[in-house]
């Protein structure tokens, strides 16, 4: 449970119901869904052993005006303590 907090607080991740704008394309997207899931990783080198790390995963809906929540668009992603994608793809709105 710490380390998923962990990503949440680092990463800044929205809590369900925030939304956040797309960085390349500016369009709002709304958080829909949050889950504590684990992802998969290389190998270990040594081993060959395969590896997981705990990630959330993000459930995204594109706001829409006239759209009913959870209708059209969505999409989601994993975020880990490993990478900065979301960082590099989102900036908070509310």
């Amino acid at each position: 449970m710490k380390d998923y907090e962990e990503i949440i607080k680092k990463k800044g991740l929205p809590e369900v119901g925030g939304t956040v704008r797309s960085k390349k394309f500016g369009t709002q997207w709304r958080v829909m869904e949050k889950k504590e899931v684990w992802q998969n990783i290389d190998s270990d080198p040594k081993t060959g052993e395969p590896r997981m790390v705990p990630a959330i995963y993000l459930l995204y809906w594109k706001v829409q005006e006239g759209m009913f929540p959870g209708v059209g668009k969505m999409m989601g992603y994993l975020y880990t303590l490993y990478d900065n994608t979301f960082e590099l793809n989102w900036d908070k709105v509310s």
